[in-house]
């Protein structure tokens, strides 16, 4: 056992504060990180605040971590000490259930995948603690191997915001020929512009904000619609094979999937407070369709992490100490940063 310097939620809408807590010593197929970035994700927000329900106090969020590792299990085959290393949203799962054996360990049917923080470790039931610290010990499966091609701070939301948004884009095949829009231009909106360009397709900016067109662009979005303007959205009617859902608000959907061509899928990645509704004719009068998905699997995160080396694809960050995050939870849930929050865990010293 280690005891590790963190900031941790004490009890439901406290605010962060400095928190001392235990980690295992690593065994024989873990892996140990010196945590030296971690993003900060909207879902730390809702469950600090207990928006899901369940909330486990004290709680260290974090699930977008890079780091290096500083000490590795007898049995570990895939690091050694010295590597760049990160951690998503899950450090655990049961292993053997039909979804973790296809990769896809996210939608674990036996125990549910263990998150990373907010949740309880498999045998012991002790609470997971999360990335706002200065080291963590996982599993090698649960382990990702990070490339030094790129800016590691502007690495640490990929563990989330981008696999969150590459995974349906694969999933569903998007590609050359496809119209893909993406609703909202926030952590998860401007990462999956990046990969849809990335992937060939032509992709649409939907958004409330006219002021956002300029940003929209530069991330390499080649059309952008104004939602409030009639005209514009009329325009864009039938349109698109695909739209990117990241919005968690609540929002008329029968309005955005009503700009689906036939057979086009909407894909939910956010999650209001409120369950939405939509009548069912805006999709039996189109075969359309409306889906979710859940970040990705290890496997899946991997090749995201991969694909982002090859193509530089990095998010948009600022970097702050974590003695700011609770401002920075403010700013965030008024739309003020560009697109991410990444906290220097050397400010924990």
């Amino acid at each position: 056992m280690s005891t590790t310097k963190a900031y941790a939620a004490p009890a439901v809408n406290i605010p962060l504060e400095p928190f001392a807590l235990e980690r295992r010593a690593p065994g024989a197929h873990d892996v140990q990180i010196e945590i030296l970035f971690c993003g900060v994700c909207h879902s730390d927000l809702h469950q600090i605040r207990d928006e899901w329900g369940g909330s486990i106090f004290p709680m260290v969020p974090g699930h977008e971590i890079v780091g290096r590792v500083t000490a590795v299990g007898d049995h570990v085959s895939k690091f050694k000490v010295g590597d760049l290393a990160g951690v998503g949203c899950m450090v655990d799962s049961c292993r053997t259930c039909p979804s973790c054996q296809d990769g896809l360990e996210q939608y674990c049917e036996t125990t549910g995948m263990v998150g990373t923080y907010n949740a309880r470790e498999i045998g012991t039931g002790q609470p997971t603690y999360g990335g706002y610290s200065q080291q963590i010990v996982v599993d090698e499966k649960y382990t990702l191997k990070v490339s030094d091609k790129l800016d590691l701070a502007r690495v640490a939301p990929l563990l989330c915001a981008g696999i969150t948004t590459y995974s349906p884009l694969r999933q569903w095949k998007v590609g050359a020929g496809h119209r893909v829009a993406v609703m909202g231009l926030g952590g998860l909106g401007h990462m999956a512009v990046k990969f849809a360009v990335a992937l060939g397709a032509e992709v649409t900016v939907l958004s409330t904000s006219a002021n956002k067109e300029a940003d929209a662009k530069a991330l390499g979005a080649h059309k952008f619609v104004v939602t409030k303007d009639e005209a514009q959205m009329k325009s864009v009617g039938n349109y698109f094979d695909f739209i990117i859902n990241t919005v968690s608000a609540q929002l008329d959907l029968a309005t955005y999937v009503n700009l689906l061509r036939r057979d086009g899928t909407m894909i939910l990645l956010g999650v209001p407070s409120e369950a939405p509704h939509i009548h069912a004719f805006n999709l039996i009068a189109k075969r359309r369709r409306i889906a979710g998905s859940l970040i990705g699997g290890i496997a899946e995160t991997q090749e995201m992490l991969d694909f982002c080396a090859e193509h530089n694809i990095m998010s948009d960050i600022e970097v702050i100490d974590i003695q700011h995050i609770n401002e920075a939870y403010e700013r965030m849930l008024k739309g003020d940063v560009k697109y991410r929050f990444v906290i220097d865990i050397a400010s924990l010293n």
